[in-house]
């Protein structure tokens, strides 16, 4: 385990014991074992606050997919190719990823009260660059922008488990994390109505108009938190984060799990299109769109997952998590071809994913409270590797053997998963 120090900074700048830190990370520091944490004297999360953060965060990371469902859109527009207009989705995805990296970990040393906004601001002028962008160059160039900018969500993760108190912690990381879940599917959805009523263009304008406006919800809400006691230089700051995954045995499990679930529900969603596109559905892209709101339903029903975390579930959670995940794929592999059953599939698979995700972020942010956003940024980019490695794979399986060819990778994938919760459970994965 990482070692605190009297700064409450430990080894590299790790963070103290959960139950050594402040509630909102953000007190003065104390020794670690000092005694019960002062989360649990007192939350300062309220039910108004809780929707807030909730929509927030769906609304800044749901930026990220706006531009996925326009593709052929904005090619149209602009005069790009097929492929030169695919390239907008990497650009998100790469800008993402350096925010994740790099502005994340600052939740952990600066005031998220004044961090948050600011964030949202930026995010609504790159939103703003996206609707004015006269040439696919300034748009992938602004899309980037954005991509580095929408990460406020994930600094607004961490501090609603600071907010929260012991006994509700994993409830309020479940609502916010669905939330996250809830804007990705609604933005595809949104996207498309709006583009098809108003044109592309204009869904960017909304989503910054939107931006600006819970940036100042946002500011007005949190709470004033006292200043931070760390004063870790930045370079140290980035670099503690590998010092965290290294000297972290509950973190990298939990990273583990995330890269297993991401990349089995990028598979799923990635190979759906292909399978709805084709005999015997030869559905168009708006209809196919609209299975979002499968995936949307399953997020939802799996926001109880928290609960299970608040009394000493988890494990337990995150092992039936993976049972139906891999039921799932049975469910869809059979019945690909039957659009019921295919829709109770996808629910099924996004009740397991979304309940992990939320079981393991509850698991991560009870390692440090002072370290819950660097503890975020390892566990967000090990599921951004998993997406990743799922959508090389579900291509490679599609053009392999079709539908039967994913769902039997994605079934293998998950067997593995629960094979490895089988192996952990009573040794990493405990508290």
């Amino acid at each position: 385990m990482v070692r605190t120090d009297r700064d409450g900074t430990g080894d590299g700048g790790c963070g103290g014991r959960a139950d050594a830190a402040p509630a909102a990370g953000e007190g003065s520091p104390r020794d670690a074992g000092a005694g019960p944490a002062p989360g649990a004297r007192h939350s300062l999360m309220t039910r108004p606050l809780l929707v807030l953060f909730a929509v927030a965060a769906g609304a800044a990371v749901g930026s990220l997919y706006y531009a996925q469902p326009l593709l052929d859109v904005i090619g149209g527009d602009l005069g790009a190719g097929d492929g030169t207009v695919g390239l907008l989705v990497t650009a998100t995805q790469v800008g993402y990823a350096l925010g994740i990296l790099f502005i994340v970990p600052l939740g952990d040393l600066r005031q998220r009260r004044v961090l948050i906004p600011v964030m949202m601001v930026l995010s609504a002028l790159a939103l703003g660059a996206c609707a004015a962008a006269p040439n696919i160059g300034t748009l992938a160039g602004a899309l980037i922008a954005v991509g580095v900018t929408t990460v406020a969500g994930q600094i607004l993760t961490p501090l609603a488990g600071d907010l929260a108190d012991d006994a509700s912690r994993g409830k309020v990381v479940g609502i916010v994390v669905s939330g996250i879940l809830t804007g990705i599917l609604v933005a595809r959805i949104f996207a498309g109505l709006v583009a098809s009523a108003a044109g592309w263009r204009i869904v960017f304008l909304a989503a910054a108009v939107a931006a600006v406006v819970l940036a100042a919800l946002l500011y007005r809400s949190i709470p004033t938190l006292p200043a931070r006691s760390s004063t870790l230089p930045y370079r140290a700051l980035l670099k503690s984060v590998f010092s965290l995954i290294a000297h972290e045995p509950r973190l990298r499990i939990s990273m583990v799990f995330g890269i297993f679930g991401f990349a089995v529900f990028t598979m799923l969603w990635t190979s759906l299109t292909f399978l709805l596109s084709g005999p015997p559905y030869d559905y168009p892209t708006a209809a196919i769109g609209f299975f979002g709101v499968a995936g949307l339903i399953g997020a939802l029903a799996a926001q109880g997952a928290g609960r299970l975390h608040d009394r000493g579930r988890s494990v337990a959670g995150v092992g039936l998590a993976w049972a139906l995940i891999l039921v799932s794929w049975v469910v869809v592999g059979f019945g690909g071809h039957v659009l019921v059953v295919l829709v109770l599939g996808i629910i099924v698979l996004d009740i397991g994913i979304q309940g992990q995700n939320i079981l393991a972020q509850s698991r991560v942010f009870q390692i440090s409270a002072e370290a819950r956003s660097r503890l975020n940024t390892a566990y967000i980019a090990g599921n951004f590797i998993g997406g990743a490695i799922g959508s090389v794979v579900a291509t490679t399986a599609w053009d392999t053997g079709g539908w039967p060819a994913v769902c039997v990778t994605g079934g293998a994938l998950s067997l593995a998963a629960l094979l490895v919760w089988a192996v952990t459970r009573r040794g990493a994965l405990r508290p």
